[in-house]
């Protein structure tokens, strides 16, 4: 399972057209003496229209230029001024190279990282490798206009000494997908994006209404990678599974993504399990885990490779993941969930 998200739970799996105006409002007109009076002007009348012309034309231009140019901030507070919408774009988190995507733009992509692997017209792009520790001769090589990283990228400081935008950008939650999504969809010049967010925020709500009633109040435990590490309610994922209306055993206090004590789980005894492929090996053979009503009753949800890259990425498939969260719900859930919740 390829794991690339929030830096935390990644580590485990023209100048502006204020200076030309400012100087044209110093041009203080005089009258002519005289209409036609070559000597007051120092040029003749018609010589001195076309200039005239040129340099109103040469301010409009200057502003029109100006008019283009767009400042953000981003993840990190860092304000960055690109002069019109970029067009040549290396991205180095697999959510931001989704979202471009996402916003039809991913003709702009010329590099990602060795992570970003979807849609799958993004796997022939070069790859300047790692999230954190790119390749910094390799994006310089690809002249981008922008390159888009996770706010944990130890490599935006050496971007920007030699001169290349860098926005950080880290989606965490449902909120953050959305923000980042409207955010790009600015720079990109796409007035589409917030309709593209309402549609995939519709699909989570309409993955929800799949499910049938006796799913509601179901004790649930995502693992998303051994150690064990879980998702608890504050991480996109749990944030997913709040608006299936199934309950996470691991709470909110605990953290996005907390590595756990086996015997958390064993006393938390959830109804079903989610867990990519690699993680589930030798799960229950864990100390007390056979005892967990999941394992017990055979309730647990594998996903592979290509379905934990959906489920543990917050961007644009937020709905895919949770078609395939409800679809396991409704597959796996107990008619009776455990409302007791932790063993006595």
């Amino acid at each position: 399972m390829t794991i690339n998200l929030p830096s935390r739970l990644r580590e485990l799996w023209n100048r502006p057209g204020g200076e030309a105006a400012g100087r044209s409002a110093q041009v203080k007109e005089e009258p002519a003496k005289r209409a036609g009076d070559t000597e007051q002007n120092g040029l003749p009348p018609h010589l001195l229209a076309a200039l005239t012309c040129t340099f109103a034309l040469t301010v409009t231009y200057l502003f029109a230029g100006a008019a283009h140019a767009l400042q953000l901030t981003d993840d990190r507070g860092v304000v960055v001024t690109l002069a019109q919408p970029p067009q040549r774009i290396v991205s180095l988190l697999p959510s931001l190279t989704e979202t471009v995507c996402a916003l039809d733009q991913c003709q702009r992509l010329v590099g990602v990282d060795r992570y970003s692997n979807y849609p799958a017209r993004v796997q022939s792009l070069p790859q300047v490798g790692g999230g954190l520790d790119p390749n910094i001769e390799a994006i310089v090589a690809l002249q981008p206009d922008v390159v888009l990283v996770a706010t944990s990228s130890r490599a935006s400081e050496r971007l920007r000494g030699l001169g290349i935008a860098v926005v950080a950008l880290e989606p965490k939650t449902h909120a953050d997908v959305q923000r980042v999504m409207l955010k790009l969809g600015t720079v990109l010049g796409v007035a589409d994006a917030p309709k593209i967010w309402r549609a995939i925020d519709a699909g989570v709500s309409a993955a929800a209404q799949s499910l049938p009633a006796r799913v509601r109040g179901t004790r649930v435990y995502f693992e998303v990678n051994q150690g064990p590490y879980g998702a608890g309610e504050s991480s996109f994922i749990g944030e997913t599974l709040t608006r299936l209306g199934v309950k996470n055993i691991v709470p909110a206090k605990l953290g996005p993504f907390p590595k756990l004590n086996p015997e958390f789980v064993v006393r938390a005894n959830p109804d079903v399990i989610m867990v990519g492929l690699r993680s589930e090996e030798g799960m229950a053979q864990r100390p007390g885990w056979s005892g967990i009503r999941a394992l017990r009753e055979q309730r647990v949800c594998v996903f592979d490779a290509e379905q934990s890259n959906v489920l543990v990425r917050p961007g644009p498939r937020m709905a895919e993941a949770a078609r395939l969260m409800a679809q396991c719900l409704a597959d796996k859930a107990p008619r009776t969930p455990n409302t007791a919740g932790a063993k006595p």
